[in-house]
């Protein structure tokens, strides 16, 4: 099986900009085929749309009272401009396909439009919380954390001829979101409806990204929320255990994707995720520790199935953090990883600035030329190799800096990457490779050599330095 390969789009912003540029309105239901056709030849196995389902007034309202957003939105599209603010994707009112988008049969169009190409559809599952309009916190009041007296970071909701105070959901270290109402997973209630919200979701798509998925473990839960009194006796069971459990019974090949930091990846994995987020993997690059990187790749990193990325929404564009250089060493070290690769939109383009995810459009910005020809340089040559489609091995370089991975895959030669993201050429060999073999180089951007000697593959990479490799049998050894 290939490593899949994620690309995140922000649905809203991407729609909205293939309307500006045919000058109609475009939604799920009418994609133009040349996009699917490109993700296809790029290599893409999963396209994850973020943020498709339904918000609501009140959380917009939230979104444009922030003074931050306000300020953001007038460096990036000028004074009056308020209705580029809109809320957030993940203040969900309603797990369904919002109508501005093309609704539930747009996006069953946009599947159908994927599957003949071989894509699988993402979507999100956001399970901690819910937004300020969703019908539950009138309807379902007391599957929501909440009290009967105001507390800090609490709102009233008026259901059942009284009033509650109904918790903002949160994240322990940080404020909470004041556009969010947080669901009580110690409720047996709570738990049975939203693995049903899972299930109406696996009907439409073939995979979720789930949300800061550690905070519905019991005991991160119960310390997040203990001093909110609850009836309900402690919870034994974890809830991923049982809803992973219970979509797959019925969609087996259903993708999990956990969203997970605190070191708490491998433990969402055993109960169930077939692959969880590894931020660890971004961070010592970003800060260019390259030796912890190293370490980390060779032994955390088997710890789990990861996900690995350069960027995402929540984090600063990876063009804003590495040089042009520096970006095109760190993309190819990213393929090069036995993972989950994920790509984000505008990444491809080296965008500097983030779209921040209440924005109605792109943060309008030029792409680099030089980063998105490279780009489509790198992804097309790595479709077509042995790259993220077979078995990989680290190979040792001796050099703390300089990573190298060997892919081999059935019936084909072995293809090498090489990378060096630092800024100063090195040297290193590698040993035990077909001695002789010819070497077949498929991209490489600088001044870097490689030659056989003493029966290893000898390699002087310049300053951020990469080399992607075909070894082929030499006809000596034919």
């Amino acid at each position: 099986m290939p490593q899949p390969l994620l690309f995140q789009i922000n649905t809203r912003c991407w729609l909205r900009a293939w309307s500006s540029l045919l000058k109609r309105p475009v939604t799920l239901a009418n994609v133009p085929e040349v996009e699917i056709a490109t993700w296809k030849q790029r290599g893409f196995t999963h396209i994850w749309l973020m943020g498709v389902w339904a918000t609501g007034p009140k959380t917009r309202d939230v979104a444009r009272a922030q003074a931050n957003l306000r300020a953001l939105s007038t460096e990036a599209f000028g004074l009056g401009h308020e209705e580029k603010i809109v809320s957030s994707p993940f203040a969900v009112a309603d797990y369904t396909v919002a109508e501005p988008l093309g609704g539930a049969d747009g996006l069953q169009r946009f599947r159908a439009q994927l599957q003949p190409h071989g894509l699988s559809l993402v979507l999100d599952f956001i399970p901690n919380h819910l937004g300020l309009d969703h019908r539950w916190l009138v309807e379902k009041n007391a599957v929501f954390v909440g009290s009967e007296t105001q507390r800090p970071e609490t709102f009233p909701v008026a259901h059942d001829g009284r009033t509650t105070w109904v918790a903002h959901g949160k994240d322990p270290y940080f404020p909470a979101w004041s556009d969010t109402a947080q669901l009580d997973y110690r409720q047996p209630a709570t738990r049975a409806a939203m693995i049903e919200v899972l299930h109406s979701i696996a009907q439409q798509c073939d995979g979720v990204r789930c949300d800061m998925a550690m905070l519905l473990l019991n005991d991160i839960f119960g310390k997040t929320w203990g001093s909110f009194p609850t009836n309900a006796p402690a919870p034994t069971a974890e809830f991923w255990a049982e809803a992973i459990s219970s979509v797959k019974q019925k969609h087996p090949e259903f993708l999990f994707i956990a969203e997970a930091y605190w070191d708490l990846e491998p433990r969402l994995q055993s109960l169930g995720f077939d692959y969880a987020y590894d931020k660890k993997f971004l961070d010592h690059l970003a800060r260019r520790d390259y030796g912890t990187l190293q370490w980390h790749l060779r032994n955390e990193g088997g710890k789990f199935k990861p996900v690995r990325f350069l960027e995402n929404h929540d984090e600063a564009r990876i063009a804003s953090a590495l040089s042009v250089p520096e970006q095109k060493a760190a993309a190819v070290l990213l393929l090069g990883q036995p993972a989950l690769r994920l790509l984000h939109d505008g990444q491809l383009a080296g965008k500097t600035r983030r779209t921040p995810v209440q924005f109605a459009d792109y943060w309008p910005e030029t792409a680099n030329p030089e980063t998105a020809a490279f780009y489509e340089r790198l992804l097309a040559l790595v479709s077509q190799s042995a790259i993220g489609h077979g078995e990989m091995e680290f190979c040792e370089t001796g050099v703390s800096h300089c990573f190298a991975m060997k892919w081999k895959q059935e019936g084909a030669p072995p293809d090498l990457v090489v990378v060096n993201p630092a800024p100063h050429r090195s040297e290193f060999q590698i040993r035990g490779l077909p001695n002789g073999c010819e070497l077949k180089n498929l991209i490489s951007d600088n001044v870097s050599t490689w030659n056989w000697g003493d029966g290893n593959l000898h390699f002087d990479l310049a300053a951020c330095g990469f080399g992607l490799i075909e070894l082929r049998e030499s006809n000596q050894q034919k």
